[in-house]
C-alpha cells in the first residue's frame, strides 16, 4: 500500500512538472497593442532617444552655471633650497645678503561672476532650443518605431495568412489526390489523372515550407524591431481580417502636416540659427563682470608670521576691432539661415508627394480588396462545383486544379490588399507625425 502510494506521488510529481514545462514552452500571445508596448519599453532606440534628451537637459543646467559666481579656492607651500643672494657695497666693501625665508605659504580664495554679458544669456536661450530639438528627435524616433512595429506585425499577420491559404491548398491537393485513386482504383480514372494528381500534391509541399519559413522570418523581424530576445518564443494574435473595418469605412485624405517631425526640427534649427546670429550681433557690446580676492600668506624661517589681503574688482570689456571676425561669422550664420529655409522647402514639397502617393495607395487597396472579395466568392464557387463535377466525372483534373489555382490567387490577392492598406496607413501615420 506504502509502494503505491509512493509510485502514485512519484508519477503525480513527474506530471506537475512536465505540465510546468509545457507551460514555460508556450510561446507569448501578443496583439498588436501589446508589443507596441513592449518596443515602446524595451526598444534601445526609445532608450537612446529618452538618454539624448536626458543629456540635453543637463547641458541646459550646466550652461546657466555661467550665471553664478565661481569661486576658487587655492593653497600653496614652498620651501627655500638655496635663497638667492645680493651683494651691495657698503662703504666700499662688499657685503652679501640672502633674500628670502626658509618656508612660504600662502592660501587664497577667489570669486567672480558676470554683472552685464548679453551674448552670454542669449547662449541660454540656445540651450534650451538645443533641449526642445532633442525632445522632438526623441518624439520622431517614438513615431518611426510605432510603425516599424505596426508594419513587422502586420507582415507577420501576412505570413500566417499565406501560410493558412497554403495549407489549404496542400490539403485540397490531397483530397484530390484521394479522390483520383478511388476512381482510378475502379477504372474510371487514367494514370495520367493519377500522376497529374501525384505531382500537384508534391508541388505543393515546397510550399508550404516556404511558407512556414516566411512565418519565422517574419516574426523574427517583429522581435528584432521590438527589442526583445531572438530566442524569445511568440506569437502575433489577430488576423488580417480584423482589420476590414478600417479598410471598409469611407477613407479621409490626411494632408495635414503640422506635427512632421522632419519639419518640426527644421524650424528647431531655424530658431536656433536666429539666436545664433543675436548672440553674435551681441558680442558688440561692452561685457561687465565683478570679482573678489582674499590671500592668507605666510613667509619664514622657524617662526612664521601670517599677513592675510584682500581684493575687489570690477572689469569692463569693450570690444573694438578683432578685424571683422564676428562681421563675417554673422554673415556665415545668415547663408546657412537661407540654406536651411531652402531646405525647408525642398522637403515639405517631397513631404506632400509622400502624403498623395500614399492617400492614392490606400484608395487604390480599397478597390483591390473590393475586387479580391468579389473574386473570392466567385472563385470559391467555382472550385467547390468543379470539385462535385470532377467526383462524378463531369470535369477533368486539370479544370479542377486551374479552380483550385484562381482560388488560393484570389485568397492572397484579398490578404495582400489588406496587408498594403494598413501598411501605407502605418507609413502615412509616421509621415504626418500621428503617435
Amino acid at each position: 500500500m506504502v509502494k503505491n502510494r509512493a509510485k502514485y506521488c512519484f508519477i503525480l510529481l513527474i506530471f506537475s512538472l512536465f505540465i510546468s514545462e509545457l507551460k514555460a514552452q508556450e510561446p507569448l500571445q501578443l496583439t498588436l497593442g501589446q508589443a507596441l508596448e513592449i518596443a515602446l519599453s524595451e526598444s534601445n532606440t526609445v532608450k537612446i532617444a529618452d538618454m539624448t534628451v536626458e543629456k540635453s537637459g543637463y547641458a541646459k543646467k550646466g550652461s546657466y552655471a555661467s550665471l553664478y559666481p565661481n569661486v576658487n579656492v587655492s593653497s600653496s607651500y614652498q620651501r627655500t633650497l638655496l635663497k638667492q643672494v645680493m651683494v651691495m657695497d657698503m662703504g666700499g666693501q662688499a657685503m652679501e645678503i640672502k633674500v628670502g625665508r626658509d618656508n612660504n605659504i600662502s592660501a587664497s580664495a577667489s570669486a567672480s561672476m558676470p554683472l552685464v554679458n548679453a551674448p552670454l544669456w542669449e547662449s541660454l536661450k540656445l540651450s534650451a532650443l538645443d533641449v526642445e530639438l532633442a525632445v522632438e528627435q526623441a518624439r520622431s524616433s517614438k513615431v518611426s518605431l510605432i510603425s516599424q512595429v505596426k508594419q513587422a506585425f502586420y507582415g507577420v499577420l501576412l505570413a500566417k495568412e499565406s501560410l493558412a491559404v497554403v495549407n489549404q491548398v496542400y490539403e485540397n491537393a490531397q483530397a484530390n489526390y484521394e479522390k483520383t485513386m478511388q476512381r482510378y482504383n475502379v477504372g474510371k480514372a487514367s494514370e495520367l489523372e493519377k500522376l497529374r494528381a501525384q505531382v500537384n500534391v508534391m508541388n505543393t509541399e515546397p510550399n508550404v515550407s516556404s511558407a512556414e519559413n516566411a512565418v519565422l522570418l517574419a516574426t523574427w523581424q517583429l522581435k528584432a524591431v521590438m527589442g526583445l530576445n531572438l530566442e524569445q518564443d511568440i506569437e502575433a494574435v489577430g488576423d488580417l481580417k480584423d482589420y476590414t473595418s478600417q479598410l471598409l469605412t469611407p477613407y479621409v485624405s490626411e494632408d495635414d502636416i503640422s506635427n512632421n517631425s522632419s519639419l518640426l526640427q527644421l524650424d528647431i534649427q531655424d530658431r536656433m540659427l536666429e539666436s545664433n546670429i543675436r548672440m553674435q550681433k551681441k558680442q558688440y557690446l561692452p561685457t561687465l563682470a565683478a570679482s573678489i580676492n582674499y590671500n592668507y600668506s605666510a613667509m619664514g624661517d622657524e617662526e612664521l608670521r601670517w599677513f592675510p589681503s584682500s581684493t575687489a574688482a570690477v572689469s569692463l570689456n569693450i570690444p573694438v576691432f578683432d578685424g571683422f571676425q564676428k562681421h563675417y561669422a554673422i554673415k556665415q550664420s545668415k547663408i546657412n539661415k537661407d540654406m536651411l529655409s531652402m531646405q525647408r522647402e525642398d522637403t515639405e514639397r517631397q513631404i506632400r508627394i509622400a502624403i498623395r502617393n500614399y492617400n492614392d495607395r490606400i484608395a487604390l487597396c480599397v478597390k483591390n480588396y473590393t475586387a479580391a472579395n468579389a473574386t473570392v466568392e466567385i472563385a470559391q464557387k467555382s472550385y467547390e462545383i468543379s470539385s462535385k463535377m470532377y467526383e462524378v466525372g463531369k470535369a477533368t483534373l486539370v479544370e479542377l486544379n486551374d479552380a483550385q489555382l484562381a482560388l488560393q490567387q484570389a485568397q492572397l490577392t484579398q490578404a495582400q490588399a489588406i496587408y498594403e492598406f494598413m501598411v501605407a496607413k502605418a507609413s502615412l501615420d509616421e509621415l504626418i507625425g500621428k503617435e
